[in-house]
């Protein structure tokens, strides 16, 4: 299952699937786009920026057994990681619903919109 987690949730998501080990935070989106606009690191999470055609081959990258939140602009092509990383395998995983523009809305008003 995929769950929808808002970006003011994801705290909390977090807390909720610690105990499968430490969540991944991966954000889809290309180079120039991370450059634009990204979110702070975190200790609640591993963060890996991995643009989504490059998925697939590097799918290794990614742990299975860990819970997995995906992030990109507005919400769809995160939603299509995750669906993907679902069919493989992986149990925990959450689409964050808005993208980084809603957590610029949500979370953190500093992070340029584009």
């Amino acid at each position: 299952m995929i769950v929808q987690v808002r970006p003011k949730d994801l705290a909390a998501w977090i807390e909720s699937v610690r105990s499968f080990g430490q969540p991944q935070l991966v954000d889809v989106r290309e180079p120039s786009e991370l450059r634009t606009a990204s979110i702070p690191p975190s200790d609640s999470y591993t963060f890996l920026a991995i643009p989504m055609a490059t998925i697939p081959a590097r799918l290794a990258e990614l742990d299975p057994q860990k819970p997995v939140a995906c992030l990109c602009h507005h919400g769809g092509r995160s939603m299509q990681v995750a669906s993907f990383l679902h069919g493989r395998g992986f149990a925990q995983v959450a689409n964050i619903a808005g993208g980084i523009h809603a957590w610029a809305d949500e979370v953190d008003p500093s992070i340029p919109r584009y």
